[in-house]
């Protein structure tokens, strides 16, 4: 074997794994649409065991859990928000990838805007401090000015 195969036949054997890997939760559906909810909020709502997967990504237990009971609630015939409050009221806010907008979660909604008008904020206050570059140029020469005129003075002193 050549030192390429060798390096890249085991990624190749753990990129099948990680794929074989996904979880795969068969549920009848009645109706062609509650199918495509369930794939629509299994997406939506969040492991709460998982630091940052989807109901729809984890293969935890508790994530099982919620993706037999989000099949029982579509069956029983829940509207989505009826479905979102009731795992929003059982596992907080956490669970929503959108979290609702409201005082709990202002920061969040908020904090992104904030910052960014605070920076331009500053940006502004910055540029408006510094002086032009035809002002600074001017200065620049005057000062060159005053410097030759003294250096001739001082050499017409030394020659006479």
């Amino acid at each position: 074997m050549t030192l390429i195969n060798r390096c890249f036949f085991p990624l190749f054997l753990l990129m099948i794994t990680v794929s074989a890997q996904a979880v795969v939760d068969l549920y009848e559906f009645n109706d062609p649409s509650l199918r495509e909810r369930y794939l629509v909020l299994v997406d939506e709502l969040r492991c709460p065991k998982c630091q940052n997967q989807n109901l729809a990504g984890s293969d935890s237990p508790i994530a099982s859990d919620l993706r037999r009971e989000l099949h029982r609630l579509l069956q029983e015939g829940q509207s989505d928000e009826e479905i979102k409050d009731y795992m929003v009221a059982r596992y907080g806010d956490y669970v929503l990838y959108r979290p609702r907008l409201g005082l709990n979660t202002l920061l969040l909604w908020g904090g992104p805007i904030a910052l960014l008008l605070l920076g331009l904020i500053v940006a502004f206050f910055i540029f408006r401090r510094q002086a032009p570059v035809e002002q600074t140029v001017e200065i620049d020469k005057e000062r060159l000015d005053e410097i030759l005129r003294e250096a001739r003075e001082e050499k017409e002193k030394e020659q006479s």
